[in-house]
């Protein structure tokens, strides 16, 4: 292994950091225990002083970088491999479908249509249209039924704040229409195509627009409104709102026969919702006589508890048939006649072992359930009305992304990809007394043979000896002498499933710099169901980190890698999971990239949506949870390992005892879900207390920010954003950890 190890400073200038301002006077008081916060200014994103630090920071960023030779190399590779036509599966409504397509290169995928499946294909809507350096994206998408009208959102520079607008599909004619301050919504029209409801925050008071820097006040007081075609915004009716509970969140939907418009009901990130629901056809004179009125919608609250998660999958009348998770941590559906709400009965019982993913009615009373089996996903056709197993549907190792099929039509589209498969949509006859799958459209990568390549599942022990999968995907007949550079994946929280999904940089790093590839499925996430993600939250995150640090030790004992070449990453929640690890196991990681990290774990809740995610870690205005997020929180567990008296560190020559990994952190200025902020309090805290760059320190590897420009959370960025950002991570850690160019 020491042959392997080289200092980061023998490969890297040194690299002078800028000195940020301390504040010492901000000190808080968390139930007794007085907590620091030197940098709180760094908060305030649009003031001249983090104006000036993010741009000395990125010149650090630009110094690191420019030291990195395969920087250009992997720009080219991931350039050509990004260079091949990518579908969605199409959407079907009346005798046209609708799907996305990018030829290659272009920044984001066009809406295309055409009337019939062999019909000839033309663009409905192109998001490279709106604007000239493609960071303006598109959102949401909502087409009537009928097939006339197109409603979609756009975004600008990555924020989750949306501005929609309508256009006719004939002739791509725009309306008026011009709908601002939507977040957090659906498009869901009304079946006469007559217009559709939406969700919305209150316009600030202090009449700001959306263009007007990062906005990262608290979101509340989310409204629905039902906008008709051809008005002005001013004129929506106002269906719901709820001013004695301004943290819900609601999501409208109207069910396929048109009769009801439902509401999803939300506090925070959590899988339990309550639902409520409004008879249209019983409206004495429909929505167009709730115009001017100051009354809401007559909804009825179906369910009114916060207790478990019911999405709604299908209505026969007031027949109302739902996935849920009550009494059920691994989800089943359940019907209820809403004329009858106390009584419920199960349709698909709980399983054994599976997840109930999703599921999907099609073609009268048909059903497509998807469950996940040890990650692994398994399709049946089963019947709407009793349940009954009609069919297996086989596929192979991988991940069915989206299922498009509607009651009123007998076929389905189901799109699948895989680590080796960049993706397959299937075509499937529902309406056959034997339905099989047959391949529509499969996406091929030029340049790409997946016989180059294996992909298998393992079973790790964690610290407390729950077994772990964690998939690994590398060039065949790789031998174990614990000399290639991995890559270690999670992410761990919310209830988030990660399953296998085709990845372009994955197969770069893999075939021009030898990587192992390794995705952990460790607690906190869906994978098992709402035990699995219970037991990784809340008091139980240590767990999280544990799973982890335990994938990485099982890497190093199975001969997969060392701690020198071991790089580990993850992104948003997963930016936390590498942050923590970083702090808890310096001396496990040869280099840690962390994205749109939540790194403030005392303070998350006060910005934007942040309050939602209290579900899974807590809040530090509860005192006994406070307790959990200090003892975690990376802004807070920043030490200087070498003086924990933890002995020498072999993997770096030079340094003479153990010091942080390089590390890497990623975010950007517009990302207004976990905002700039977390990331850049941890890392002047990261630079300060490890005096990285100062004379005779011992942490001579690098701290580093890449801080993107006109970007957000990682939604509806570019195609040359997404090679560039991977670009420059990779390069990164291919020189901190000394790994040639094959």
């Amino acid at each position: 292994m020491g042959s392997l190890a080289t200092a980061a400073d023998e490969l890297l200038p040194p690299l002078k950091y800028p000195k940020a301002r301390r504040d010492d006077d901000i000190v808080d008081d968390y139930h007794g225990v007085l907590v620091p916060d030197p940098y709180r200014w760094m908060e305030e994103l649009d003031s001249e002083e983090v104006r000036e630090f993010v741009d000395a920071q990125a010149g650090v960023a630009s110094a690191a970088l420019s030291a990195c030779g395969h920087r250009g190399r992997l720009r080219g590779q991931l350039t050509a491999l990004f260079d091949h036509p990518r579908f969605r599966a199409p959407f079907k409504r009346r005798d046209s479908y609708f799907y996305f397509h990018n030829p290659g290169l272009r920044p984001h995928g066009a809406l295309y249509v055409q009337r019939g499946l062999g019909g000839e294909p033309r663009v409905v809507l192109d998001p490279n249209a709106f604007s000239d350096d493609g960071t303006v994206s598109l959102a949401v998408v909502g087409v009537s039924d009928d097939g006339e009208h197109l409603a979609y959102g756009t975004s600008a520079s990555g924020s989750d704040w949306v501005t929609i607008r309508v256009m006719r599909v004939r002739d791509g004619e725009h309306l008026p229409d011009t709908l601002s301050w939507v977040k957090f919504s659906r498009i869901a029209w009304t079946l006469d195509g007559l217009g559709f409801f939406y969700s919305r925050f209150p316009a600030p008071r202090d009449g700001a627009d959306l263009d007007a820097g990062i906005k990262t006040d608290v979101n509340l007081n989310h409204q629905v409104y039902y906008h008709f075609l051809g008005t002005e915004q001013s004129e929506d009716v106002l269906c719901w709102r709820d001013p004695d509970h301004p943290k819900y969140i609601y999501v409208p939907q109207v069910t396929e026969d048109g009769k009801y418009v439902t509401l999803s009901v939300s506090e925070t990130s959590e899988p339990v919702n309550k639902f409520y629901y409004c008879d249209l056809s019983a409206l004495a004179h429909g929505l167009d006589g709730m115009k001017g009125s100051h009354g809401m919608l007559p909804f009825v609250k179906l369910v009114d508890r916060f207790e478990a998660y019911c999405g709604l999958i299908a209505n026969d009348g007031a027949e109302f048939t739902f996935l849920t998770n009550k009494d059920a941590p691994r989800y089943k559906l359940s019907r209820v006649d809403i004329c009858e709400p106390q009584s419920w009965t199960d349709v698909v019982p709980e399983d054994d072992k599976a997840v109930l993913e999703s599921a999907c009615a099609v073609h009268g009373h048909k059903l497509l359930v998807n469950y996940l089996s040890d990650v692994r996903y398994v399709l049946q056709m089963r019947s709407l009305v009793t349940g009954e197993l009609l069919h297996d549907i086989p596929i192979d190792i991988g991940t069915v992304n989206g299922i498009s099929g509607r009651r009123v039509d007998s076929e389905v589209f189901i799109e699948f990809a895989s680590f080796l498969t960049p993706g397959i949509i299937y075509r499937c006859d529902v309406g056959a007394e034997a339905p099989e799958m047959s391949v529509y459209r499969e996406i091929s990568v030029p340049g790409f043979d997946r016989n180059e390549f294996e992909a298998k599942q393992v079973f790790y022990p964690s610290k407390d000896g729950t077994k772990i999968p964690m998939f690994i995907v590398s060039k065949r007949s790789l031998s174990l002498n614990g000399s290639h550079p991995a890559l270690l994946f999670g992410y761990g929280g919310f209830g988030v499933s990660v399953t296998p999904q085709f990845s372009v940089a994955r197969v770069v790093l893999m075939r021009n710099l030898g990587f192992v590839a390794c995705v952990a499925n460790i607690r906190g996430g869906g994978e098992y169901g709402e035990d699995w993600h219970r037991a990784g939250s809340l008091a139980n995150k240590q767990n999280c980190f544990d799973d982890f640090i335990a994938a990485g030790e099982f890497l190093v004992s199975a001969g997969y890698t060392n701690p020198a070449r071991l790089c580990v990453e993850g992104g948003s929640n997963g930016g936390l999971l590498v942050a923590a690890c970083v702090n808890q196991r310096p001396d496990l990681f040869g280099c840690a990239l962390a994205h749109v990290g939540v790194m403030d774990m005392l303070r998350f809740h006060k910005f934007t949506i942040g309050r939602a995610w209290t579900c899974d870690f807590g809040c530090s205005e509860n005192e006994e949870e406070f307790q959990w997020l200090i003892k975690y929180s990376p802004l807070h567990n920043v030490r200087p390992p070498w003086e924990k008296g933890n002995g020498t560190d072999t993997r770096r020559r030079g340094t003479g005892c153990l010091q942080y990994p390089p590390t890497m952190l990623l975010t950007a200025d517009h990302d207004d879900r976990v905002v700039p902020s977390h990331t850049l309090k941890l890392l002047a805290t990261m630079q300060h207390v490890l005096r990285a760059g100062a004379e005779g320190s011992p942490q001579t590897n690098p701290i580093v920010a890449r801080i993107e420009r006109k970007s957000g959370h990682g939604c509806g960025r570019s195609t040359q954003k997404i090679i560039d950002e991977a670009a420059d991570r990779y390069a990164f850690a291919a020189k901190v950890m000394g790994v040639p160019w094959i």
